[in-house]
């Protein structure tokens, strides 16, 4: 039997925007996921926080449609979404940043961005989105006509997380932005994801950061071995001395 999840705090209450239960992930005989249970209020940053290997990449493929799960339940926007391909979602308003940027290196800036907006057909708003994307990374603008391949690590983070912004989401996943980043070059992704989540757009965030991720979330769940094992507002995981010991180093 799982041990229950420890829950610490009180989470406001929003109308409810993405609920994950039970989720199962295999790969092969190996179990990844044993039955999450997660749930994204809409405006509102949740962070899933773990060791690695602890699921937490499977949990955002699994929820974006990226992976089939073999058990449990995803609906969003309040329609069962368990098992639906990828693309299909991101007509119904989720856009997944993965780990690793997965931009087209041999594309110029300007034509992944492009793509980023494929389903759209409101030319005057893409071109409206895109000048919004060049203000909140102006670097972007700068390299709009080179090959993406030859931007640096962070700029290509950049690009990934506009890209995703294009198809104007709902709910954004983005999986591990910080990863092997500087941190001025973090300090302003993450600066620009608070600036986003004030337009009202929902963001789940895995980062192998946690005290960042939690500083910035409404609330946050600790992933061990592919169960949940803690949840609770980012500031009481914060406080946790079980969160502060395993995750932040303290």
């Amino acid at each position: 039997m799982s041990e229950p999840v420890k829950m610490l705090g009180t989470r406001q209450p929003r109308e409810p925007l993405l609920s994950v239960e039970g989720l199962k992930v295999h790969y092969g005989a190996i179990q990844a996921l044993k039955g999450v249970g997660l749930s994204v209020g809409a405006g509102e940053v949740v962070a899933l926080i773990g060791a690695n290997g602890a699921g937490k990449t499977s949990t955002l493929r699994a929820v974006s449609g990226m992976l089939r799960p073999s058990g449990g339940s995803v609906t969003f926007v309040g329609k069962n979404i368990t098992g639906v391909k990828a693309h299909l979602l991101v007509s119904r308003g989720m856009a997944h940043a993965p780990e690793g940027r997965g931009i087209f290196p041999n594309l110029t800036v300007q034509e992944n961005l492009d793509l980023g907006a494929y389903l759209r057909r409101d030319t005057a708003g893409i071109a409206a989105d895109q000048e919004k994307s060049f203000g909140l990374f102006p670097v972007l603008k700068e390299r709009r006509k080179q090959l993406a391949g030859t931007l640096s690590g962070g700029e290509q983070q950049m690009l990934a997380i506009a890209r995703a912004l294009l198809s104007r989401p709902k709910l954004l996943l983005l999986d591990e932005p910080s990863l092997g980043l500087a941190p001025q070059v973090t300090e302003t992704i993450f600066r620009t994801l608070r600036e986003v989540n004030t337009t009202g757009m929902s963001i789940l965030l895995v980062e192998q950061n946690a005290h960042l991720a939690l500083s910035m979330a409404h609330y946050g769940y600790v992933l061990e071995t592919g169960e949940v094992v803690m949840a609770g507002p980012g500031k009481a995981l914060l406080d946790s001395p079980e969160v502060r010991k395993a995750y932040l180093g303290e």
